[in-house]
């Protein structure tokens, strides 16, 4: 009995030992498509020298907590806030404006492959959606907001290089799908796209890569 517990213990502490807490910050771009959107601002309100492109740029700002189980595995809660926006003057009426915004919280796991002063981590995770649109006619001198609640997944590849002692510098590598709905006012009532004659939806895939600050606390 003495002897379990001794090993039990042993076990334990060499977990405890190894445990590290991972604090992360990064900005990054991402090349985004969101076709029922797209399709909706080009077909309505977009000059012909002014459409959106298949795949267009948005921000993307991030704070991830993580903890490694050992030194292969780690898991995190992400946390990161992505802004796109789309602005143009229409002759003869005015400025159009749409702001598309979406928190993306996902838990993730990671494998990780280190080295002296450096690691690489390759993982996914998945989590809700949550998407904030407004849209501003200004000939109208209108201004709406939409919200909607989603489900999406990333995939990421990652590396850390050592800056000093526990901070490293961080570059990586995203994929993303995000199933984002169709977002409605507080009237219950959704954009459409009167051309298509269908509601408008803000499901996007996204490609994007990102740099920032790790901090471990051992």
């Amino acid at each position: 009995m003495k002897k379990n517990i001794l090993i039990l213990s042993i076990i334990i502490f060499t977990k405890l030992s190894f445990a590290q807490i991972e604090l992360k910050g990064t900005m990054g771009i991402n090349l985004i498509s969101v076709t029922s959107a797209q399709d909706y601002i080009n077909q309505n309100y977009a000059p012909y020298d002014d459409e959106l492109n298949t795949f267009n740029t948005a921000v993307i700002f991030t704070g991830e907590v993580g903890y490694f189980f050992n030194e292969k595995f780690e898991m995190s809660v992400d946390l990161p806030y992505q802004i796109f926006s789309y602005n143009t003057n229409i002759e003869g009426a005015g400025q159009y404006d749409l702001y598309f915004d979406t928190f993306m919280p996902s838990v993730m796991a990671y494998y990780v492959l280190s080295g002296v002063g450096y690691n690489f981590k390759f993982g996914g995770g998945v989590g809700p959606r949550f998407s904030f649109v407004t849209e501003e006619k200004k000939w109208q001198g209108t201004s709406e907001e939409f919200t909607s609640t989603g489900f999406g997944g990333v995939l990421r590849i990652e590396g850390n290089t050592s800056l000093a002692e526990n901070v490293y510098a961080n570059i990586g590598a995203d994929m993303r799908y995000d199933v984002n709905g169709e977002p409605e006012n507080d009237n219950g009532n959704n954009l459409v796209n009167n051309v298509e004659g269908e509601t408008v939806n803000f499901n996007s895939f996204s490609v994007g890569i990102k740099l920032g600050i790790s901090y471990l606390i051992r």
